[in-house]
C-alpha cells in the first residue's frame, strides 16, 4: 500500500515515521557524497613509498640505489613499518617495526644502524609521526603527511648534529601501491 504524504500538513503518528524515514535517507545520501574514499579502506598512509632519490640532500654518488617505506596496518589497533634502504652496490638494509600509533616504543628489527626503537602517533588520517631512538637516547623525529592528491608522501626529519643544532630534512616520496 503506498501513501501520500503531504508535506504541508501537520504530521501525525503515521506521517511522522515516513517523514523521518526520507530525512534520514537524504542525510546518508548526503553524508556519503562527503566521506573521502580512503575513510573505507583505512588511512591514506598504508602503502609503499619510495623516495626519490635524484632529491635526496647529498652527493649523487653517496646516495642510495633506491629507499622505500611501507605503512600497513596488520591488525587492528596496530601499524606495520618497513624501510628499506638498497645501496648502489651491497646488501640491502631493511628495519622493520609493528607498534601501536598511542605513543607507545617498541625494538626495532633487523637493521638499526640508525634506531633501535620507535613510538608512533596519527594526530590526524594522513599524518603519522614516529620518534626514534638509538642506545637509550633520541636519534630522529620524522614527519610523514600526504600530500592532498594521495600518490606523494613528504617526510620531515628531524635530529640534532654533534654541536647540539637543529637539522630538519625533507624528503619526497612517490606512492608505489
Amino acid at each position: 500500500m503506498v501513501r501520500r504524504i503531504d508535506a504541508a500538513a501537520p504530521p501525525t503518528g503515521d506521517d511522522t515515521m515516513g517523514r523521518l524515514a526520507i530525512v534520514l535517507g537524504v542525510a546518508l545520501c548526503a553524508w556519503q557524497a562527503f566521506v573521502p574514499a580512503h575513510a573505507e579502506t583505512g588511512s591514506r598512509l598504508v602503502g609503499t613509498w619510495a623516495v626519490d632519490v635524484a632529491q635526496l640532500p647529498m652527493p649523487p654518488e653517496a646516495r642510495p640505489a633506491r629507499v622505500t617505506v611501507d605503512f600497513a596496518e596488520p591488525a587492528s589497533g596496530l601499524w606495520s613499518v618497513r624501510v628499506e634502504i638498497v645501496p648502489v652496490a651491497g646488501e640491502s638494509r631493511i628495519s622493520t617495526a609493528t607498534v601501536a600509533p598511542d605513543g607507545s616504543t617498541v625494538a626495532i628489527e633487523g637493521d638499526t644502524l640508525e634506531a633501535d626503537a620507535v613510538a608512533l602517533t596519527r594526530p590526524t588520517g594522513d599524518v603519522l609521526v614516529m620518534a626514534l631512538a638509538k642506545n637509550g637516547g633520541p636519534a630522529s623525529t620524522r614527519v610523514y603527511a600526504v600530500e592532498p592528491g594521495g600518490d606523494r608522501l613528504v617526510e620531515t626529519a628531524t635530529h640534532y648534529d654533534r654541536q647540539g643544532t637543529p637539522v630538519i630534512r625533507t624528503f619526497h616520496f612517490d606512492r608505489v601501491r
